[in-house]
C-alpha cells in the first residue's frame, strides 16, 4: 500500500470521527441530533475501515518463491493474530464495563435499602468483571500461538 493511500485513509478516519460530532456541536443539542450524529459517525468509521481492509488485504495469493513472500505471509498472519487478540480484549472489556455499570448501580441501590445483601451484590458485580478477565485470557492464548 502506498504512502498516499495510508495518508488518505488516516485522514478519512479522523474526519469520520470529527465531522459528525462537529456538526452536532455547532447546532442545537437534542437527543435526536445526537443519535443521528452517532449513527453517521459509526457508518463513516466502519465504512472507512472496510475500505481500508479491502485495500490492505487485497487477497492475492502467490506460491512461495522465496524468503520475501514467506516472510510477508508470516507477518500478515501475525498481524491478524495481534488484531484478534486486541479485539478479544477490547470487546470483552467493553461488554464487561456495560455489565458492571448495570450491576454496580443496582447493587448500590439495593445495599442502601438493606445492608445485609452486600455479599450477594458483590458476587454479581464480580461475575460481570469476570467477562473482562476471560477476554484477557483468550488474548493471551492467541498471543501464545503466534
Amino acid at each position: 500500500m502506498s504512502l498516499l493511500v495510508k495518508i488518505t485513509l488516516s485522514a478519512a478516519l479522523i474526519l469520520s470521527t470529527i465531522v459528525p460530532f462537529g456538526a452536532f456541536a455547532i447546532g442545537e443539542k437534542t437527543r435526536g441530533r445526537y443519535k443521528v450524529a452517532l449513527a453517521v459517525n459509526l457508518f463513516l468509521f466502519f465504512g472507512t475501515m472496510i475500505v481500508a481492509a479491502v485495500l490492505m488485504f487485497d487477497g492475492n495469493a502467490f506460491a512461495a518463491e522465496g524468503a520475501k513472500e514467506t516472510a510477508a505471509a508470516v507477518s500478515s498472519a501475525a498481524g491478524m493474530g495481534y488484531l484478534s487478540a486486541a479485539l478479544a480484549t477490547g470487546l470483552s472489556c467493553l461488554g464487561g464495563g456495560i455489565a458492571v455499570s448495570a450491576a454496580a448501580s443496582a447493587a448500590l441501590g439495593a445495599i442502601s435499602e438493606d445492608s445485609s445483601i452486600l455479599g450477594k451484590s458483590l458476587i454479581c458485580v464480580g461475575l460481570a468483571e469476570g467477562v473482562c478477565l476471560y477476554g484477557l485470557i483468550i488474548s493471551f492464548m492467541i498471543l501464545g500461538k503466534l
